[in-house]
């Protein structure tokens, strides 16, 4: 049996290169994942952010590279590198144990990449939190862009939010990222081990080539990013959704409802006590949609299942799939980067060997 004849690297090399392949693929894209943040969480009527070309253009002209383009890049960096430290640490450990005990491989990679994101999520959802505000944000005091957010720094953030909003508030957003997100890694590293099964019997070795490297790990990253849209699509909503109550007895219109810093109350999903939160929440990190179609619904629920109602109910099935093109590319994009980095530097590090019996190196 092919699973039998692998070979078991040590968990500290799996972790060190999985942690320095996700963290090189996420950095690769924070550009592109600023860009799409702001199209996500634009307040401005009508929209300062349309195109992906000329909205990338326009913030680095505008606000250059670091503090406009690279905003948010700190949290962004301490959240990728101990997050997939932890996800492939869990990911190797439970993918090993349930082979061991004869289950399916393909379902112990379905359900090894469920677990280890699930371990990973307290590390990467408050990280989360803090990239996107400072991605929205942009340079402090920005005049070309007002978000409703003005932090110094990361630290500054963190210590606004907590003062503000409560701790809970690094946690906003937990449970419909978990919904996204587990399907997600779940998906996609059940597509790369078979993928990279097909790959090893088609070339007759354990060694595919770069090649067919690259698009086993670009087509898993892609289709679960393709597969997993819907749940996207409703995590932007939800995140993204006003309060229109209190923008109603206000008397606020929409737009500059958008861009206020009223707080309502909201109970945080796994915190368990009730935390403020900004009526014009936070936008997803996700690539999804850009502006929603005019006439497509507000969510005013928090439930994912009836969010998925709603859009499918008011915009069929090409709602719930919108904006799957950009997705495909990010996925893909960061899937790619991350895996084969994976597994060029497992190679690297296999030239150095752990002291016989500490790292599980063979079956």
């Amino acid at each position: 049996m092919e699973e039998e004849e692998k070979v078991r690297h040590p968990y500290i090399h799996c972790m060190l290169a999985g942690g320095l392949g996700g963290t090189s693929g996420d950095l690769l894209m924070h550009s592109i994942d600023t860009v799409k943040t702001r199209q996500q969480g634009d307040p401005h009527m009508p929209p300062k952010y349309t195109s992906l070309s000329s909205s990338y253009v326009k913030i680095l002209r505008q606000e250059g590279v670091r503090r406009g383009l690279y905003g948010g890049v700190t949290p962004a960096f301490l959240g990728s590198f101990p997050g997939t430290l932890i996800f492939f640490g869990c990911y190797e450990y439970s993918k090993r144990h349930l082979i061991d005990v004869g289950m399916n491989p393909s379902l112990a990679y379905l359900a090894s990449g469920f677990v280890a994101d699930l371990a990973a999520s307290v590390v990467y959802v408050p990280s989360e939190v803090l990239k996107t505000r400072l991605q929205l944000q942009g340079r402090y005091n920005n005049p070309h862009f007002k978000s409703g957010y003005n932090y110094r720094s990361t630290l500054h953030a963190a210590r606004t939010i907590i003062k503000d909003e409560g701790f809970a508030a690094l946690f906003y957003g937990y449970r419909a990222t978990l919904f996204r997100d587990l399907p997600f890694s779940a998906l996609q590293f059940a597509f790369y081990e078979q993928e990279q099964t097909w790959a090893k019997q088609y070339a007759g070795s354990k060694d595919i080539g770069l090649g067919l490297e690259v698009l086993t790990a670009t087509t898993a990253g892609g289709l679960a990013g393709v597969m997993t849209c819907p749940l996207d699509v409703v995590k932007t909503r939800v995140q993204t959704q006003l309060n229109p109550t209190e923008t109603a007895s206000k008397g606020i219109s929409t737009a500059q409802s958008s861009q206020t810093s009223s707080l309502k109350s909201n109970t945080v999903p796994g915190i368990g006590h009730r935390v403020k939160q900004s009526i014009r929440t936070i936008s997803t990190s996700s690539p999804n949609t850009t502006l929603r179609k005019p006439g497509s619904v507000t969510l005013d629920t928090s439930s994912v299942f009836t969010g998925l109602k709603l859009v499918y109910k008011t915009e069929g099935l090409a709602g719930c799939f919108r904006g799957v093109g950009p997705r495909l590319v990010w996925t893909s994009v960061q899937s790619g980067t991350m895996l084969v980095l994976y597994q060029v530097l497992l190679r690297q590090l296999a030239a150095y060997p752990l002291v016989a019996g500490t790292g599980n190196a063979t079956m």
